[in-house]
């Protein structure tokens, strides 16, 4: 399993409702699919573009952390290409180590900086 970062960037004028049901319809592919566990939802709200995004001025921002299986990341795209709703999507494969640190995976691991002796 490995852990990933999804943004979705949701046309500004849906409403809760819309958007739970879009969440639910991600977090659905993910678990259905290869037994995937979404771990975090962080729903930023409406947030104004840097720039005009097909004729947009602002969007709805959510972030999902979740691990699953690599194999299933092409179903996930598939679904956001094909969204009316979906303005910009991205999903980013997290490090190991970060999603350890994030606790991902069930464990959260120590940070350990670099001269400082490892804890036995």
């Amino acid at each position: 399993m490995r852990a990933f970062e999804l943004m979705i960037i949701l046309e500004a004028e849906v409403d809760e409702a819309d958007v739970t049901a879009r969440i639910d319809q991600v977090t659905q592919n993910i678990t259905a699919n290869s037994g995937g566990e979404v771990k975090t939802e962080d729903r930023w709200g409406k947030r104004r573009f840097a720039y005009e995004i097909n004729h947009q001025q602002e969007g709805y921002y959510v972030v999902l952390e979740f691990v699953t299986e690599a194999r299933e990341m092409e179903s996930l795209q598939r679904l956001l290409q094909l969204a009316d709703d979906v303005v910009r999507h991205k999903i980013i494969r997290l490090p190991d180590k970060e999603a350890a640190k994030r606790g991902l995976f069930g464990v959260e691991m120590p940070l350990v900086t670099a001269g400082q002796p490892k804890e036995t």
